[in-house]
Order: C-alpha cells, then sequence, then structure tokens
C-alpha cells in the first residue's frame, strides 16, 4: 500500500528503543492513528522538531505489517506557548489524553479534531482549568458518551429538582425513581454543564461560575470518566503536581 498524507495533531509521544518514538496522532481524515516515528529522538533527525505534544502537523505515514511509520512531517503549528507554561501542559496532556481515551483507533472525527485545534490555540489566552473543563464535556457529547441530563434515565420522563445522578444508567434519575445511594445534582451545576457544552471557542465570551459548582462540576467529570474509562487518567497526576506548585 502506498505513503499517504494526514493533517493530524500529536496527542500522545512515548519513547520507544534507543532512538524512537511511538506517537499518537488525531487527524481529520482517518481519526486517532498509532505510528512508529524512527529515529526521532537523533538531534539530526528531521522528525525530531515535530514529534512533540500537541503539535499540529502534515504528517507522511507508510503502511506496515503491524502499525504505520512516520516518513515526514511538517509543522504546521508547534503550539510551544503550551509547553512552556507547566499550567498549560497539564491541561492540555488532560484535553490530549481524554481524546485518545475516548476515540477508538481508525474511526473519523472531524469534530473532535476541530475541537482539539481551537482548544489547544485558546488554551493559553483563557483559564486553562476552565478550557479544559468545557472541553471535556464536549468530548464527552461528541463521542456519545455525554450523560443524560434532560429525562430521567429509569422512567424517561422529564427533570425537576431534586434530581440525583447515577453511573449505572448514565445520567440523572428522579426523584420519583429510585435513587438511594445516589448523589444529588444541583440545578445551577446542570446548568453550568449545559453552559460549558455550548461554547463558542471562536468567540467564548465572558462568565463567571461560583466555586461550590465549578467543584461539583469538576468531581462529576472525574467521577463519570472513572465509571466510563475504568481507570483514572494518568495526566491528572500532573495537574495536581503542577496546582501544588502554583
Amino acid at each position: 500500500m502506498a505513503q499517504y498524507q494526514i493533517e493530524a495533531i500529536l496527542v500522545a509521544v512515548r519513547d520507544w528503543g534507543d532512538a524512537d518514538k511511538m506517537v499518537t496522532l488525531f487527524s481529520r481524515e482517518h481519526g486517532k492513528i498509532i505510528a512508529f516515528a524512527n529515529g526521532a529522538r537523533r538531534p539530526k533527525s528531521p522528525l525530531a522538531g515535530g514529534m512533540q505534544m500537541f503539535t499540529h502537523l502534515e504528517v507522511t505515514l507508510a503502511p506496515g505489517k503491524n502499525s504505520d511509520s512516520v516518513k515526514q512531517c511538517e509543522i504546521k503549528h508547534a503550539f510551544r506557548q503550551i509547553q512552556e507554561d507547566f499550567n498549560c501542559m497539564a491541561y492540555g496532556s488532560f484535553i490530549a489524553e481524554l481524546t485518545a481515551e475516548l476515540c477508538p483507533e481508525r474511526q473519523p472525527e472531524p469534530q473532535v479534531f476541530d475541537l482539539l485545534l481551537e482548544v489547544f490555540h485558546i488554551l493559553t489566552l483563557r483559564n486553562p482549568r476552565m478550557v479544559a473543563l468545557a472541553s471535556a464535556w464536549q468530548l464527552l457529547a461528541i463521542t456519545g458518551y455525554y450523560p443524560e441530563f434532560e429525562s430521567c434515565t429509569v422512567c424517561g420522563q422529564e427533570l425537576y429538582s431534586p434530581v440525583y445522578f447515577s453511573f449505572k444508567d448514565g445520567g440523572c434519575v428522579c426523584s420519583q425513581c429510585e435513587h438511594y445511594g445516589l448523589s444529588e445534582i444541583d440545578k445551577k451545576t446542570s446548568d453550568f454543564i449545559k453552559c460549558l457544552l455550548h461554547i463558542d471557542w471562536r468567540n467564548p465570551g465572558v462568565f463567571t461560575v461560583n466555586g461550590t459548582v465549578l467543584i461539583q462540576t469538576e468531581k462529576l467529570l472525574m467521577s463519570y470518566l472513572m465509571h466510563c474509562l475504568d481507570k483514572p487518567l494518568k495526566s491528572m497526576n500532573f495537574i495536581k503536581q503542577v496546582s501544588s506548585l502554583l
């Protein structure tokens, strides 16, 4: 099979062998692709500059028996400001890792690609914590993991406060249905999540949020991701380490 070219964003990098890298690319045309960049860790390699986290690339790939290999790359945008700011890097890593975990290989998701580009462009211009929170909920919506907040997941009736969140059922449960042991979700929190879901990244505007609502929204997201992925995200430790230094 002939070599092929894609536009992609690098969402994961791992050293491999003595001089190679295993990279996860997210492309507009093919979705997630895991490939090897042979010799990319050698200083004089033509791939060395491009095989960095968050980089927006034009990449030439050669199909292989077990995996593809990167043959050439041209940097469209390096996003160096993210790489030079630990706080932005931590939240950027969270967005990248979540994308890689939610999206299966070789499944085109142009909306995810466009979201990544917009988010990485704005990450250093706005509060990275808020950018990561909003983009995470939007990723869940695009990939089909977004929980139900409008109707009861048990009886299907429209929801009115108080409502409770069921990880098992993938959304909210009304007070008329069995909700023993479930956490109540404040209406302000569900309204805030809906607000995050509809942010226009090209013109996000300015808004404020109560600290209690922000924390509850983050806790709900992290718990829901743990339920969906059945494991913690490695980038969360990075965020905690960086937060302790600020």
